[in-house]
């Protein structure tokens, strides 16, 4: 999501931080900064949009000469984008820059200001800057009090800072999420987020590990893990700065599945506690009157509204009814002020979305939703948002947006569950439990991914492709049909695994090919039994299970059997995988497919 960079050197400042997260943009924000100390210069710019906004702002400002400066991009987690909002972050006499997210931010505010501490953005990055301002009045020594510092936070951050206390060094930390330092010929030093952002400048990098920090003076880093001094080997940079934001991946669709194990962590931090959902985006009585949900999404995004719908009737006990976008607009729908209406988008910017979100304001309902982009279109129409802090995806196939709206809205179910009185602690503890595992889930293995390129082969061929599933699963069969179909150009359908016998069994024989999803927790042996009846008319089946089955042509063998959306996660992975592979074999330009866009903003 966001970018950091930073500098330690006689360069021209401002051109080394603008250019840096320029390479970075390829992440998403929605605002930006840059603060530098350069003898008693103290200064910071920051602006709203595109980075061009601050290069503007910066147009007369020159820092040459020995000094040192970080640089951030924002995408909005706490609070909207604001200049206020957006880094560096600032003391009395310090800056900030940070990614990830403070778990205890809350708590660690309520102290700084009832010490005097005055706040001006509704982030969780600020308490960091007041934090160690704070540590500072009680220390002597400056890094003694960074340490203090990092020891109180909770969460994931890669941070860096900079104080007049010591304006020849940038103190750094990281836990959770990317940092490097990187190094020149000349001694300068560079740090990122990725190193897309030093590609060009610096020759070699080391690339910090959890619970690394430290700091950078005059071309020498001091490294430590908890209190033990670390020795370090940094690695040659790569020359190629497309195949760097890649992170070596031949797409960025592939990319991104492999990101989905490291950005629900993201969504879940400060939701899910160890035994509790808490979500400070809604105010504790935002569902009073509340009997009943519509949800209006299209593509990938409804898919993930439907799969919530059986969780929000089953697990929260509430009538839940998901309506495709571009239909609900032109039925003159009954529309009753008890039921809230939740809009899913990845951009924002959904055009069909977006005018059924404003059908249901005029009528009166209270209005959520589910998106990956603060201050877009529906975002700012809505009356409450959830991000899903998936980052930037830059393939159009979704995949992480669809995890990670499907995690939000389980979330949500566990919520309004609570607030109604539907789940026990008990098994509210068990909902919990399942889903912190989802970043293992999520991983995706050498071997697994090995043997989706073998299959793949099977696959080119014949004529259609059957999805089925049952219950949550068939939701995830629709997507699964989808993303071969957008970038494999191969006709896919997903179905109810029971509706075969009604109609669409007649078109089974050896060249059709039926991808079953077949879960241990749910339903096993009744989708068992709609499988053997494709197998009975010699369709091709490919058997996703923890069971084997001795009638399928190929099998991949799940891992994660004792919960349903364990196993739902576990099983989505796979099908990204194979249409992934799938349409690579078949030549096609998988990041971008024919005729489609990432974001939907006409009717």
């Amino acid at each position: 999501m966001c970018g950091i960079v930073g500098y330690i050197g006689n360069k021209e400042k401002k051109e080394i931080l603008l250019d840096g997260l320029k390479e970075l943009e390829y992440r998403g924000y929605d605002s930006a900064g840059i603060a530098v100390i350069n003898g008693d210069e103290f200064v910071n710019f920051k602006a709203v949009g595109k980075l061009q906004n601050l290069a503007n702002k910066m147009k007369d400002f020159t820092s040459s000469g020995s000094g040192i400066a970080i640089g951030h991009t924002r995408w909005a987690t706490h609070g909207k984008p604001t200049e206020l909002n957006a880094h560096p972050h600032i003391g009395k006499k310090s800056f900030v820059v940070h990614n990830g997210i403070i778990e205890n931010y809350q708590e660690l505010k309520k102290d700084l200001i009832s010490k005097g501490f005055n706040f001006l953005s509704q982030t969780d990055t600020e308490v960091i800057v007041h934090l160690f301002e704070d540590e500072l009045q009680n220390s002597n020594d400056t890094f003694e009090a960074f340490k203090k510092t990092i020891k109180r936070l909770e969460g994931a951050y890669a941070i860096l800072l900079i104080t007049q206390n010591q304006p020849d060094t940038i103190f750094f930390a990281k836990n959770g999420s990317p940092l490097l330092i990187a190094f020149d010929d000349n001694g300068d030093v560079y740090f990122a987020s990725s190193d897309t952002a030093v590609i060009g400048k610096a020759k070699e990098a080391y690339y910090l590990e959890d619970g690394d920090y430290g700091y950078a003076k005059n071309g020498d880093i001091e490294i430590f893990n908890g209190e033990e001094k670390i020795e370090f080997n940094t690695k040659p940079l790569d020359s190629d700065k497309l195949s760097a934001q890649k992170d070596g991946y031949r797409f960025f669709m592939e990319k991104e599945i492999y990101e989905q194990s490291t950005v629900v962590v993201d969504t879940m931090m400060g939701r899910v506690l160890n035994d509790d959902i808490i979500l400070d985006e809604i105010d504790e009585n935002f569902f009073d009157g509340i009997n009943a949900i519509k949800i209006c999404a299209c593509g990938t995004s409804y898919h993930s509204a439907l799969a919530s719908s059986y969780l929000f009737e089953r697990i929260a006990k509430i009538r839940c009814d998901v309506e495709i976008a571009s239909e609900f607009r032109y039925k003159e729908p009954l529309l009753t002020k008890d039921t809230l209406f939740i809009t899913i988008s990845q951009s924002g910017e959904t055009a069909d979305t977006l005018e059924a979100l404003k059908m249901a304001k005029r009528a009166g309902l209270k209005s959520l939703t589910i998106c990956n982009v603060d201050n877009s279109s529906i975002v700012r129409e809505s009356d409450v948002a959830l991000l899903t802090r998936a980052g930037i995806e830059k393939g159009v196939a979704s995949t992480k947006a669809f995890a990670t709206q499907t995690l939000l809205l389980w979330i949500l179910t566990l919520y309004i569950a609570k607030l109604r009185g539907t789940i026990s602690k008990n098994k509210l503890n068990e909902e919990i439990f399942a889903m912190k595992k989802l970043p293992s889930v999520l991983k995706v293995t050498d071997s697994l991914h090995s043997k989706m390129h073998r299959l793949s082969k099977r696959y080119l061929h014949g004529h259609g492709f059957f999805f089925i599933g049952r219950d949550i699963f068939y939701p995830l069969a629709l997507e699964g049909a989808l993303k071969l179909k957008e970038i494999s150009y191969l006709h896919a359908e997903g179905y109810p695994a029971g509706e075969m016998k009604h109609g669409p069994i007649a078109l089974a024989d050896s060249e059709l090919f039926t991808v079953a999803l077949m879960p241990k927790s749910l339903l096993y042996d009744k989708i068992k039994s709609n499988v053997e009846e494709l197998s009975a008319r010699d369709a091709t089946i490919l058997a996703i299970s923890p069971v084997e089955f001795e009638l399928a042509d190929d099998f991949v063998k799940t891992q994660y059997s004792t919960h349903p959306m364990l196993e739902f996660f576990e099983m989505m992975v796979i099908l990204q995988l194979l249409s992934l592979e799938v349409s690579i074999r078949l030549g096609n330009d998988v990041d971008m497919p024919r005729n489609l866009a990432k974001s939907v903003t006409v009717e």
